[in-house]
């Protein structure tokens, strides 16, 4: 069911929405019925974001939902989840959350070889709306134009 490099949640927005300067792997402590959850292809990072809390990195608003009904203890589905982290990447991190005024957006939840979940954490900074144009702009001609190089190679 979930292989290694199976994505669980996956961010589609956060590229349209923000410019990604850097991407960093991170582990995520999770309960049993989250990673049955995860592993089934359920759960929704879109509206989620990563920030600091008692010194630690945490994942906020990242949405699990419950494995079955006939669980006896479900978990929360929005609860917050820590990061797991070196500390050097997690004061790196922090810092430019807090200096540089970045944004820490989870790019997807996937499982890596050994089967563990991981978080994919885009460092992004936000687009304008005009920065938004002009990205769909140059995505439309950039296939418009790859759309006329293969009419001219057919003729």
């Amino acid at each position: 069911m979930s292989l290694p490099g199976h994505i669980a949640a996956q961010n589609r927005r956060a590229r349209h929405d923000y410019f990604i300067v850097s991407e960093i792997e991170a582990g995520i402590m999770l309960v049993g019925t989250e990673i049955k959850s995860l592993r089934v292809g359920k759960g929704n990072v879109n509206e989620a974001y990563a920030g600091p809390m008692h010194d630690e990195l945490y994942l906020f608003n990242a949405y699990i939902p419950e494995y079955q009904s006939k669980m006896p203890f479900p978990h929360e589905t929005r609860r917050p989840r820590k990061l797991l982290l070196h500390k050097r990447e997690m004061a790196k991190l922090m810092g430019a959350i807090t200096k540089d005024g970045m944004t820490l957006v989870p790019l997807d939840i996937h499982f890596g070889p050994r089967g563990l979940a991981k978080v994919q954490l885009g460092l992004a900074k936000g687009k304008k709306l005009h920065d938004k144009r002009e990205a769909i702009k140059e995505r439309d001609w950039n296939r418009d134009k790859a759309r006329l190089m293969r009419e001219k190679g057919k003729e």
